[in-house]
């Protein structure tokens, strides 16, 4: 008889995770792929993913792709999708990873600022999301993290393009979530506060901003990436068989205030 620990493996999994080459992705990616399962990567930038594909794959053995691709590009993600396909076989997990964030008051925000938050984040959950959805049904089974963030909740000055991106990734989680239910689909958000990746470097490196952080969290320090891989692999995994269209929140403790 299988025990609880058993039920955290993916083995047997086909995984995808977008932004897949550093912070959140890349620590996503090598979760799974210890789990058991095989995973693909993507990245604007090809060579990239290709060169963390190969260190995944040597570092856990499973079966790796590191593929370029632009979420924020229906035709891309088209493409993307159809050549993990052709390649695993089939595909059963979709982690909505890809983002960026530009921080600035909303009256020096351009149109173009704007469009590109909302195409790297909102957009491309969408069009990754709307690529696989036959595929997922059609198996009547399938994992769907999409990467929100703890500021759908809770928000700060000069994050207008990035709060309205990860509110809308978390309002599209519950209506997935109920769509896809009665196929074996589960779709829950994963919903990050502060942690030291490549994204908030502008904040790591002003002491002052850094401090304003850190003095607000409960737990009193930032996260670490690796923090985030037991709930990632909790919610692809059977373990969270019973739960869709939740969001966890890894901020410790911020929301909670």
């Amino acid at each position: 008889m299988a025990g609880v620990l058993d039920s955290f493996r993916l083995d047997g999994r086909m995984a995808l995770v977008t932004g897949g080459t550093r912070g959140f992705g890349r620590v996503i990616a090598e979760a799974y792929a210890e789990a058991g399962a095989d995973v693909a990567i993507c990245s604007r930038d090809g060579d990239a993913a290709a060169a963390v594909a190969r260190d995944i794959a040597r570092t856990t053995g499973r079966r790796t792709l590191g593929l370029r691709a632009d979420v924020s590009d229906p035709a891309s993600v088209d493409g993307l999708i159809a050549t993990v396909l052709d390649r695993f076989g089939g595909l059963d997990t979709l982690v909505n990873n890809a983002g960026v964030n530009i921080r600035r008051p909303v009256e020096d925000l351009s149109e173009q600022d704007w469009r590109t938050v909302l195409g790297a984040n909102l957009e491309g959950t969408f069009y990754c999301c709307r690529a696989v959805s036959r595929h997922l049904k059609e198996r009547r089974f399938g994992r769907v993290l999409n990467v929100s963030s703890m500021m759908a909740v809770a928000s700060l000055a000069g994050r207008v393009p990035y709060t309205a991106a990860k509110a809308g990734i978390l309002a599209m989680t519950r209506t997935l979530a109920l769509e896809w239910a009665p196929h074996g689909v589960t779709v829950n958000a994963l919903c990050p506060g502060p942690f030291l990746t490549e994204m908030n470097a502008p904040i790591m490196e002003n002491p002052e901003q850094f401090e304003f952080f850190r003095a607000r969290i409960p737990l009193g320090r930032w996260g670490n990436p690796p923090e985030i891989a037991g709930p990632a692999l909790f919610l692809a995994s059977d373990a969270a068989s019973f739960m869709t269209g939740a969001c966890l929140f890894v901020d410790g403790g911020w929301t909670a205030q």
